[in-house]
């Protein structure tokens, strides 16, 4: 399975389904090295019709999206911008090992069959749930937006022309992480953690907004709500908890470097890092073009608070005190 296929798969080029006209409906047509998912495509959740159009231009939630993201900026070549690169990767074994700190066992091909096989085919139904809505809007990525790198640079091609909302990777890693809570209920908590970092890494690597996280996961549980519907899913799921529960009996260890990613995700989420602001710390005019800045974006600084999580003005300029080092 190539990283070329697997960016087009995720990207969703407009790929064709084949269907006589007395046939059932068929599953989507996919690249080489592919397995197929469990669903028809007429039997995935539509997001073009479930999702709202993403941020208008001059809305306070789109002026969030840009705040959120200027504030990731600095994660780049960091070990948070590392690990939102790997999160990128989706190719098998690597994708594979996604949760395992978060399960502390390896899954593998070799160790955990069914499961692997599981993610394998949960992955195209999960991605392919978002294409609809991406195909309609067809929204920009930050990267073109900005003009700032991102952590995959190869695939810097292929995302230019694909829509940005909502984000296909997230959609898969946060089903893919209400999968392993299912089949794990005793290490769900860290689960959960990881499927929503999981989709945070699109925000830090700079290919994805916010908004287009927040839908993602939306389609996430959808996809899986349906899936639940499928008896050979329900199968396969009940294959992977005895085979799960049965390698982590046996102690084996993960197959990531745990210390490694548990640092990485200490930062916390996008949405939660201290405000960059436009001014330069310790110069003079810094405050005064921070505060000049925000009041252009988002219409005034009680619109700049409320916009970026502020209770009030004075908190916001708080802020802005502190970024300046006054």
């Amino acid at each position: 399975m190539s990283k070329i296929a697997l960016a087009l798969l995720l990207c969703l080029v407009p790929i064709s389904w084949s269907r006589a006209a007395d046939a059932p409906p068929a599953a989507p047509m996919l690249p080489p090295g592919f397995l197929p998912g469990y669903l028809s495509s007429d039997a995935l959740p539509d997001s073009a019709a479930l999702l709202p159009p993403p941020p208008a231009a001059g809305s306070p939630a789109l002026a969030l999206d840009e705040a959120i993201s200027s504030n990731t900026l600095p994660l780049r070549d960091t070990p948070r911008w590392t690990l939102a690169a790997s999160d990128a990767d989706l190719t098998f074994p690597h994708a594979a090992g996604t949760f395992s700190c978060a399960v502390q066992a390896p899954i593998t091909e070799q160790d955990t069959p069914h499961l692997y096989t599981l993610m394998r085919r949960s992955l195209v139904d999960l991605a392919f749930s978002t294409s609809a809505a991406k195909n309609l809007y067809k929204r920009t990525r930050p990267f073109i937006v900005n003009g700032q790198p991102i952590c995959t640079p190869q695939d810097e091609p292929v995302l230019a022309m694909d829509g940005s909302y909502p984000s296909g990777h997230t959609a898969l890693g946060w089903g893919w992480a209400l999968i392993f809570a299912e089949i794990a209920p005793d290490q769900q908590n860290e689960i959960i953690a990881r499927g929503r970092a999981y989709g945070e890494s699109r925000v830090v690597c700079n290919v994805h907004w916010e908004s287009d996280v927040v839908e993602g996961r939306f389609m996430g549980e959808a996809t899986l709500a349906r899936l639940h519907a499928d008896p050979t899913f329900q199968a396969d799921l009940t294959a992977a908890k005895a085979e799960l529960a049965a390698v982590r009996a046996q102690g084996l260890q993960p197959t990531r470097d745990c210390a490694a990613e548990a640092a990485a995700l200490a930062v916390g989420p996008p949405s939660q890092l201290p405000p960059v602001f436009a001014g330069t710390p310790g110069q003079p005019n810094c405050s005064g073009q921070s505060v000049s800045a925000l009041a252009k974006q988002f219409g005034g600084l009680d619109g700049a608070a409320a916009a970026l999580g502020f209770a009030d003005v004075s908190a916001l300029q708080n802020s802005i005190t502190q970024f300046c080092g006054g």
